[in-house]
């Protein structure tokens, strides 16, 4: 009987070691998948960013027996050195007509400055039908020190839009990207 019980730490030990392998290396594979995965989450949901993907140059059918309210909510990130908001906080669109919409930044740092806006749009279901034809978003903002400037956004809402939603919210969060000195260098 003393060696039956000898005998199973010395086994609850090797299984507990093979469990906490087996976890490790499981933990290694979601880390290593977690970038395909997001971006794969984010071209179906237009989280991040990715509303569309392919360039839209011209207006479509436009579908005027609808009204489309869109809103524009701006936020900056905690740290940054930013002032930044949409010239007006929401507009009635009609699917398939362009539109314009101007927001403004401002670097509130003496010393230049590069920003990054980081789109979403909800609800989800909107994501793939807000089409930003140019976009302030699609590129880094370079600001001297104290630089206010407008930002357009041109955008077209696909008529295809789900008869559901009445309202599509864009919202962008502004970020310091780069932390750049007054000389020039990083």
């Amino acid at each position: 009987m003393n060696d039956s019980a000898e005998q199973k730490p010395g086994n609850d030990n090797r299984s507990l070691t093979g469990k906490l392998l087996l976890l490790a290396v499981a933990m290694f594979g979601f880390g290593y998948m977690l970038v395909p995965l997001y971006n794969v989450f984010c071209e179906i949901t237009g989280f991040g960013g990715r509303t569309n993907t392919e360039a839209v140059s011209r207006q479509e059918n436009p579908d005027y027996t609808r009204s489309i309210r869109v809103e524009f909510v701006t936020t900056v990130n905690e740290y940054a050195p930013w002032e930044f908001a949409a010239e007006r906080d929401s507009m009635e669109v009609t699917p398939g007509k362009m539109y314009y919409a101007n927001f403004t930044a401002k670097n509130l740092a003496g010393e230049k400055k590069i920003a990054q806006a980081v789109p979403s749009v909800a609800p989800i279901s909107a994501s793939g039908h807000f089409k930003k034809i140019e976009c302030f978003c699609f590129t880094n903002q370079e600001f001297q020190a104290n630089e206010e400037r407008a930002m357009p956004l041109q955008f077209i809402v696909d008529p295809d839009l789900p008869e559901y939603v009445d309202t599509i919210t864009l919202q962008y969060t502004f970020y310091d990207t780069v932390r750049v000195s007054a000389n020039g260098g990083s």
